[in-house]
Parts: structure tokens; C-alpha cells; sequence
């Protein structure tokens, strides 16, 4: 670790928890990092100040906070937080003079470059590609986002998205049949209503009611099921949910053409990586016409890695002072 490289400080925010550490360069202290619970917490920059309070002879010179939120001209709104914080709010709790904001995903594709190879798992090969490569991150956890990752002299470029919340594509009968279900019960049936945590529960509770009994369970004894093989409707709703994952990854790989690779994040798509195989997935990934074979250009990994989205705000602040003022 280069000690002459700058001190920041760094923060993930989610809809549950905080994490904050400090960093130099690129490089994560790991034995900084905090986690916090949101829970009776009037705002995040209270707790920039309580782990600076803890680390008293911490001066950093810039901040970088991923949130789980929009984020636009460097103020944040939480999702399913009250939450709400601009620069300012940041360079008053830190006292740092370079200050950025992104979104969750943002941070995830910042990170990219710096994983380790023991975070990351293979589950699709494709083609050699170069260095500039564009690379895609898809986020399937609470919820379901996308990341789309570009380099360049100046830097890596990852500009937000919302791709959760468009209409999901309809292939089949089957997918059309969901997507009224959840339209009569759930709302709109966007990719996030099928493609998270609620849609795998959203997929059991339409199937279900489809085999003459509706059952509402949640995701993890849905999967629970799944692993030990003992409810029919708990397989059937793990085909269907590899299935229009495939189908999503298809599609966003031919509109973004991600030769770097796809990298699959989140609690739900590590539950599911094991699955892929035996459902479908790749199926659904090629089920684009004439356009099958040039999906094969396409690797997708697992990461599997907690702290990257810390690394991230790390490797993009670095971005930020190398660049001339």
C-alpha cells in the first residue's frame, strides 16, 4: 500500500445498513471498516461524523458515499430511507475538499478493475476481449438495477441507470400470464416485480394460484425448498425466475454489448448461480434469433466480494484527484 497516496473516506449505503472505512489510493483499510445500523438514524451524515469521532486522527482529504438511491447533481435520496443529503451536507461532517456522490451500482462498476480473482466465479465463458472492454454489472437483490462500465484515458466512465423498473419482456405464454397476475395484484409488471428478492415470491404466489391453491411464502423458504427438493411449485419457480433472468441478460448484453463481461451481483443472483445451469439460463441468454451465436462473445462472472462497492468509491475518488484541476 503506497502511505503517500491520499486519505479518504469512503461509504455503502443500504436500505438497512451503513458501512464506512477509510482508504489510501485504491486500497481499502479494512480494519477501519464499520458497519452501522440505519435503523432511528435521523440522516447518513450524523454518521460520518460518529466514525470520524472513532477514528480521531483521520483527516481526509475527499469522501465518496454509494447509496442505494437516486442520485442526481450530487444530492442523494434513499429509497427506502427518509433520508436525504447533498455535498455539502458531506464536506460539513468530513471537513474533505473533494466530495462525490454515486449510486449503488455506480460504485459496483467502479470496482471492477480492482477485484481480486478469488471474488470473482465464472459461470459463463466468452471471448477474449480488451482492456477497454465495456463491462456490464446486473444487480439482483432487494431489488434490480444495472451498471454499465466504460474506460477511457480520462478514467473510468459508469453512468447511472434504472433498468428494473421498464416493462418486462414478454416471450412466452407463461410470461405473459405473470405479467397479468402481477399487473392484477402487484402493480405494474416491471423486470424488478420478477427479477429480486419479492419477484421470486412474486413467481411462487402466481404459480401457486395457477395450480388451484394461492400460497404467499417468502424468498428464503422458497429456496429452501428449492435445495431440498421437496415442493414441486418451489422448482417450477426457480426454472421460470433462471429463465427471464437469461432473458434479461440476453437482452441487455446485445443493447449494451458488454464484451468486457456480464458481473452478477447481489444476494439473490449468488442464490441462484448454482441454478443456472440446470434451468435454462443459458437457453433464454441465446433465445435471440439470428443473434444467438453473437451472444457468445459474452462471459458472465459471480462477484463475490462485500466491500466492493467500498472499493469503488475509493477507486473513483482516485479518478477524481489524479485528474487535472
Amino acid at each position: 500500500m503506497d502511505q503517500t497516496a491520499p486519505l479518504s473516506i469512503v461509504a455503502d449505503i443500504g436500505g438497512t445498513n451503513t458501512r464506512i472505512a477509510l482508504a489510501r489510493g485504491t486500497e481499502i483499510l479494512h480494519d477501519t471498516i464499520t458497519r452501522y445500523k440505519n435503523a432511528g438514524e435521523p440522516n447518513f451524515p450524523p454518521l460520518l461524523e460518529r466514525f470520524l469521532a472513532e477514528h480521531p486522527d483521520a483527516r481526509p482529504e475527499a469522501c465518496c458515499v454509494a447509496a442505494a438511491g437516486p442520485v442526481r447533481d450530487g444530492r442523494v435520496e434513499m429509497t427506502n430511507l427518509s433520508w436525504v443529503f447533498d455535498k455539502d451536507d458531506l464536506a460539513a461532517a468530513t471537513g474533505a475538499s473533494v466530495i462525490a456522490t454515486l449510486n449503488d451500482m455506480q460504485a459496483q462498476g467502479h470496482a471492477l478493475p480492482y477485484l481480486k480473482p478469488e471474488a470473482l466465479t465464472n459461470l459463463r465463458k466468452g471471448h477474449e476481449a480488451s482492456p477497454q472492454a465495456a463491462m456490464l454489472i446486473v444487480g439482483i437483490g432487494t431489488g434490480m438495477n444495472i451498471a454499465p462500465v466504460y474506460h477511457s484515458a480520462a478514467g473510468t466512465l459508469v453512468p447511472p441507470a434504472e433498468a428494473g423498473h421498464p416493462l418486462l419482456a414478454v416471450r412466452n405464454d407463461d410470461n405473459l400470464r405473470l405479467c397479468q397476475y402481477i399487473e392484477k395484484y402487484h402493480g405494474f409488471p416491471s423486470v424488478e416485480e420478477v427479477m429480486s428478492g419479492r419477484g421470486v415470491a412474486r413467481i411462487y404466489e402466481w404459480l401457486s394460484s395457477e395450480a388451484g391453491e394461492k400460497q404467499v411464502l417468502e424468498p428464503a423458504e422458497i429456496m429452501k425448498r428449492v435445495e431440498d427438493g421437496s415442493d414441486p411449485i418451489a422448482t417450477e419457480t426457480a426454472r421460470h425466475f433462471v429463465q427471464i433472468m437469461g432473458s434479461v441478460c440476453g437482452n441487455l448484453a446485445l443493447t449494451l454489448l458488454p464484451f468486457g463481461g456480464i458481473y452478477l451481483i447481489g444476494g439473490v443472483s449468488r442464490a441462484f448461480a448454482p441454478l443456472l445451469d440446470k434451468m435454462g439460463f443459458e437457453e433464454s441468454f441465446r433465445d435471440l434469433g439470428r443473434f444467438g451465436d453473437f451472444v457468445d462473445q459474452f462471459g458472465i462472472w459471480l462477484v463475490e466480494d462485500d466491500f466492493a462497492a467500498l472499493t469503488g468509491c475509493a477507486s473513483h475518488l482516485q479518478d477524481l484527484l489524479q485528474r487535472p484541476h
